[in-house]
Order: structure tokens, then C-alpha cells, then sequence
């Protein structure tokens, strides 16, 4: 059984399928401009949580650990002689506290990479098969000539998105290491410092822990600006609704486009 797509004057739309019982969601109203559309539901609940979690988490690491590295950039003046403010130990205590809700979120969304949907999944994550290595150099030359025309068709990530996610996930493990071995170095008889004490030798010292944890600081406040220019970009030039997708769940793509990640559904 199908649900036409809500009406717009002077723009046809091919009927939409409608979700499985128990998962009805809502069509949204703003339309693509012209064209056959469906609405393909991708992300779940779930994922869009964590998604907005490491958003939140990740910005307040950014900016609380730029301060916490170089305190001198920014001059607190007190408002009583001779005291010194304690903001510093206030970022310090914002820093460990989204520390621990990006390892919670973490946690949960490798989880998800088993009980998440085929767009959430592991085989999502990372071009395993031959096909995605193949359709990975199809997507690396679309970009380097311009010419998107010619790029494999995805509904989820495409290859380059997924090893793109891919480092972003390898960088947490490594900030997470990192920061949590310098974190547990004021308790030297704790679990933690026990737990971690391969981490100082492993990068050849306190210095080298320090060093890595701010590089891939820097590292996550360049990724995130190009991120949201791109997913905006592919959002303006398609019209697919591809960035509130991980507001609604779903976004709208071309009824009569054949999509690599539905192929094995055929």
C-alpha cells in the first residue's frame, strides 16, 4: 500500500511506500523543488541521540580544552585584589564531565553498529566489500574532477563518507586514551592509573600524551566546520533534506535512482 507525497503546484511526486507496521513516521512538508521523490526513513532515534550527545560533548572538549592548553589567551581579571578567579577549575570541571558523555555516547553507538539499521550498522562504517573499494575510487575521482553526476548513488554514507566517520571514531579512541591518561595522573593509586599506565610509555611520555591529546583537539575543530559545510552544500544543491535528516530521521531522494546501498534489498 503507498501514501502520496503531500502536493506542491507544478511539481510531480512518485508515491512513497509506507514504513512497517509499529514504525509510521510522519512526512515532513518542505518538498525538494522539483522532480520524483520517496521518503526514505535512515536514521533511528537512537543514532540521531547520540548523534546531537557527541555534538554537545565534542564542541564543550573543544573549546574547555583550547582554554585549559593555553589560559594566557584569554585574561580573567578578579574582581577582588589578590584573589585569583577559580574559572579555570570550572572548565576543568566542564572538560571531564563531557569527557564522560562522549565515552557514555561512545559506548552506546558501538552498540548500535550491531543493532542499528543497514545505514547504522558496521558495514556502514567501513568500505569492506569489493564493490564499496570500487565505488570509493568512483567517489574520490567525482570529486577531484567535479563531476557528481558521475559518483555512485547512496542513500546512507557513501565510501569516502564512511572512512571519513571512520577517522573520527579512530580520533575519539585516541583523545579518549590520551585525555584520560593525563586525567588520572593526579590519582596515582587509583584503578584508572593502573588501567592506563601503558598509555605514557606507548607515545613515549607524559610530553608526548599531552602533545597528541591537543593535535587531536585541532584535528576535531578543523573536521567539524568542513563537515557542516559539506553535508549544507550537498543539502542546498540536492534539496533532499539531508541535513535535518538527523532532526526527522529521514530525507527525501530521487524515486527513479537506482542506490548501491539498496541493492542487496532487490
Amino acid at each position: 500500500m503507498t501514501a502520496p507525497l503531500p502536493s506542491a503546484p507544478g511539481v510531480p511526486h512518485a508515491p512513497i511506500p509506507r514504513t512497517p507496521p509499529g514504525r509510521a513516521r510522519p512526512l515532513p512538508t518542505r518538498l525538494p523543488r522539483e522532480g520524483n521523490y520517496r521518503w526514505v526513513y535512515i536514521w533511528g532515534k537512537p543514532m540521531r541521540i547520540a548523534h546531537w550527545l557527541a555534538v554537545a560533548s565534542v564542541t564543550t572538549l573543544i573549546v574547555t580544552g583550547l582554554f585549559i592548553g593555553m589560559p594566557n589567551l584569554i585574561p580573567i581579571p578578579s574582581r577582588t585584589p589578590g584573589v585569583t578567579p577559580y574559572l579555570m577549575g570550572w572548565i576543568r570541571a566542564a572538560h571531564f564531565l563531557a569527557a564522560f558523555v562522549l565515552v557514555t555516547g561512545s559506548i552506546f553507538r558501538v552498540y548500535w553498529l550491531l543493532a542499528g539499521n543497514r545505514y547504522e550498522q558496521l558495514r556502514a562504517l567501513f568500505p569492506f566489500s569489493q564493490r564499496e573499494r570500487t565505488n570509493l575510487v568512483k567517489q574520490v575521482l567525482a570529486y577531484l574532477f567535479v563531476r557528481p553526476r558521475q559518483a555512485p548513488h547512496y542513500i546512507g554514507h557513501n565510501p569516502l563518507q564512511q572512512l571519513s566517520y571512520t577517522s573520527m571514531y579512530l580520533a575519539a579512541i585516541l583523545t579518549v586514551l590520551t585525555g584520560f591518561s593525563l586525567y588520572v595522573q593526579s590519582q596515582p593509586g587509583s584503578i584508572g592509573f593502573q588501567l592506563l599506565a601503558w598509555v605514557p610509555p606507548l607515545f613515549g611520555g607524559l610530553q608526548n600524551v599531552r602533545l597528541i591529546h591537543h593535535v587531536v583537539t585541532w584535528f576535531f575543530a578543523a573536521y567539524i566546520p568542513v563537515h557542516i559545510y559539506l553535508a549544507s552544500r550537498a543539502d542546498i544543491l540536492e534539496h533532499g533534506g539531508l541535513v535535518s535528516s538527523m532532526v526527522t530521521g529521514g530525507r527525501f531522494v530521487p524515486a527513479d535512482t537506482e542506490f548501491e546501498d539498496e541493492k542487496d534489498l532487490a
